[in-house]
Order: structure tokens, then C-alpha cells, then sequence
């Protein structure tokens, strides 16, 4: 689950992160009392929305004067923001965040995740701050700065220390970045985040640290014990195909492509789908059903693919192991008929019962194309997409 980054940086100074002092809006009626709040004649405003590089798509503007702050909140409020990471429909912006600007002396970038080559969380640094780091590890690798984390003693101060030289702090900003990397790391275990980003980190004229962007994801396995931080959960930045998926308790993920995948088990949905690519296509999203395909999670599964305009072709495919081939193959042919599909259903069903499935298909009297082989099945998807064309 992502947090916005107001949501991000209350929660960082409630772990001794010092941040710019901000305040959150809705409506343009409220900027008048935020900014003699904030008070000065510079501010910074900033789109909230689930996505990076705000900036470049003019989320992030700097304005001097009430006209220009009011007209930059009036603009961003209800708009959708298009990102690189938001693709062509992008975000709507439905909060705006307000700052006073920071006089920076230099900018670094630190971070916290999970390194799952090493399975331990690293504690990432860079004096590149202010850059995309996927593009910093690309250009100059040797710029990312790494400590290692001991799951029994977490970060140790030589380790902060390290870093800090790394970075070219010293005295007071070496200690304070110190504390800092500390604190990160305790907000990182309490409240199970899987991604904490500080970037910029700016050090401001005076060697004072300053958290000026912040990014935390948490570990949606753990909100059942982080009822405060599940309680910010904005589902109104998420794809509403996904938000229904998860109230039926099934696992979706959009793609960009044009065949709807419907399978059950994520090994076997994976493998699905890197042989839709194989023959030449492209698949439109990641869908598991679990291991209790019924006709009504079926139902649901095959409303939610088609929400997607472009998909072109569904391929189903189940193996059925808990739950028999014959009763999926029911249940697939009900739901079809339930929904009324007009595009192609290419059907593979592997496992218990799957003769007797496949003959419950093909007396169905519907356009369902079956399937045997895995490759075989992912051709045909491919090639009833091309055709329907």
C-alpha cells in the first residue's frame, strides 16, 4: 500500500525526520488560511497522487505570490496528473500539498527496502539525490552507497558511519545523518514498510538535514497490525478494476496488453503469461483466481478483464488440483453465459477430471476454443486477438 507524501512525512516526523512545515488541501476555498499559516510569499505546491516524476509532468511548481499559488491549486485540483509511471490515463489529483521552499546546499538520496538476492533490508545512499535512482544504478552504480542490515541488530552506527563518509559529511551533519539513518530504520521494522525514499535529502545551509520528497510503501500482508497506517489507504489512486478484484478476493493486476488472462495459481498466471509473449503477443493483466475456482469467482473474474476496453481475447487456464476440471469447466460455462462475452475464450484445463472438462466444453454449444497444450493455448489466444483485430 502506498502513502501520499504528506501521509509519508507526518509519519517521518513522528520518527524524528525533520520536513519543511506543509499543510494538505482539498478544496481552493481552504489556500487563503493555509498560506497565512505557512506565512512568507514563496511556496511550493505539490499534486498528491500515487506516482513518481510529478515534477516533470508539472505536478511540483514553485509560485511567488497568492495570484500564482492560487491559480497553481485551482489547476492541479481535479485534474489528472499523466506520469511515466501512471501510463495514459493518469491520476486524479484530489490533494495538494503546501510548503515553504528550502534553501539547499546540496541534495542525496536515501533509501530502504528489501534486497531480495540477500534476503536482508539495505539501507541505500547516494549523493545523487534529487535523480531517479533506477537511473543513477544504471549510469554510475558505483554512486549507490550500501549497509547491509543484521535481521538480530538492525543498523549498527558504524555502518551509519560509513555512509556518512561515503557521502562527504562530517561533524554535525555526520552525526545527524547518523540519527536520521536510525530512525529510518526503526520506522522501516515498526511499521513494516517494504520501501522508504527520502530524495531530496537536503542539507541546508547550515549542515541541517531536511526531508524535502518522501516515498513509503507498506506491506499490504502486514495492515491487519497497522490499523493507523491501513486506515490512509486511498483507493481512489488505485485502477478500479483492481479495487474490485480485491473485494472478491482475487488477484488482478493490469497490463497494457489485449489478452485477458484468467488463471489459478500466480506460478502458473506467470508462466501464462511469458508464453503469451512468446507467441507474440501481449497479455492485458494478471489474474488469479485461487485454488477454489467457482462459477461465481469465475463471473467476476471474466466482469473484471472485460472492464479493460482493450482486451481483444481471454485465455483461461486452470489446472485443477483442489477442485475438479468438470466443475471448473461448469463453471466457466456459465460464466460465460452469464456475461454475455462476444470476444474469444480459448480454454486449457490440465488435472483432475480434465477429459470429462473439456467435453463439458465442447457441448456447451458457445464459442469456447479448447485448448490442451499450454504453448498450444497461449497460440490460439494470440491468434484469436490478432483476428479480432
Amino acid at each position: 500500500m502506498n502513502l501520499h507524501e504528506y501521509q509519508a512525512k507526518s509519519l517521518l516526523a513522528r520518527y524524528g525526520v525533520t520536513v519543511p512545515p506543509h499543510r494538505v488541501l482539498t478544496r481552493a476555498e481552504e489556500l487563503a488560511a493555509v498560506l497565512d499559516e505557512l506565512g512568507g510569499e514563496r511556496w511550493v505546491i505539490k499534486a498528491q497522487v500515487h506516482a513518481g516524476g510529478r515534477g516533470k509532468a508539472g505536478g511540483v511548481r514553485l509560485v511567488k505570490g497568492r495570484a500564482e499559488a492560487e491559480g497553481a491549486v485551482t489547476a492541479l485540483l481535479g485534474s489528472r496528473l499523466v506520469t511515466h509511471q501512471t501510463g495514459e490515463q493518469g491520476r486524479t489529483v484530489n490533494e495538494v500539498l503546501i510548503e515553504r521552499p528550502a534553501e539547499i546546499a546540496r541534495e542525496l538520496y536515501l533509501g530502504i527496502t528489501v534486497d531480495r538476492s540477500r534476503r536482508r533490508v539495505a539501507l541505500m545512499a547516494s549523493t545523487e539525490g534529487g535523480m531517479d535512482i533506477e537511473e543513477v544504478a544504471t549510469r554510475a552504480p558505483e554512486k549507490i552507497l550500501r549497509a547491509i542490515l543484521h535481521p538480530m541488530v538492525g543498523l549498527q552506527p558504524f555502518q551509519c558511519r560509513q555512509l556518512a563518509f561515503g557521502l562527504g559529511l562530517g561533524g554535525d551533519t555526520a552525526k545527524a545523518f547518523q540519527n536520521l539513518a536510525q530512525n529510518l530504520a526503526r520506522l522501516f521494522r515498526e511499521r513494516d514498510a517494504s520501501l522508504i525514499e527520502i530524495n531530496p535529502l537536503a542539507i541546508t545551509a547550515d549542515g541541517a538535514l531536511l526531508c524535502i520528497d518522501a516515498k513509503i510503501n507498506i506491506d499490504d500482508n502486514a495492515l491487519y497490525r497497522q490499523p493507523e497506517l491501513a486506515a490512509m489507504h486511498d483507493p481512489r489512486q488505485e485502477d478500479p478494476r483492481e479495487v474490485r478484484a480485491k473485494k472478491s478476493d482475487l488477484s488482478y493486476i493490469a497490463l497494457d496488453g489485449d489478452i485477458g488472462c484468467m488463471v489459478n495459481g500466480a506460478g502458473l498466471a506467470m508462466a501464462t503469461m511469458d508464453l503469451i509473449k512468446v507467441a507474440g503477443g501481449r497479455p492485458a493483466n494478471f489474474l488469479d483466481v485461487g485454488g477454489t475456482a467457482t462459477k461465481e469467482r469465475v463471473a467476476e473474474a471474466f466482469k473484471i478483464i472485460l472492464a479493460d476496453r482493450h482486451v481483444r481475447a481471454v485465455l483461461v487456464n486452470i489446472f485443477g488440483g483442489i477442485v475438479r476440471c468438470d466443475i471448473i469447466a461448469a463453471g466457466v460455462v456459465g460464466a460465460v453465459a452469464e456475461v454475455g462475452i462476444t470476444i474469444p475464450v480459448v480454454v486449457r484445463l490440465e488435472g483432475t477430471n480434465a477429459p470429462q472438462g473439456r467435453e463439458i466444453l465442447k457441448q456447451s454449444g458457445l464459442a469456447i476454443i479448447a485448448a490442451e497444450g499450454l504453448a498450444e493455448a497461449a497460440e490460439k489466444a494470440v491468434s484469436a486477438a490478432q483476428s479480432a483485430r
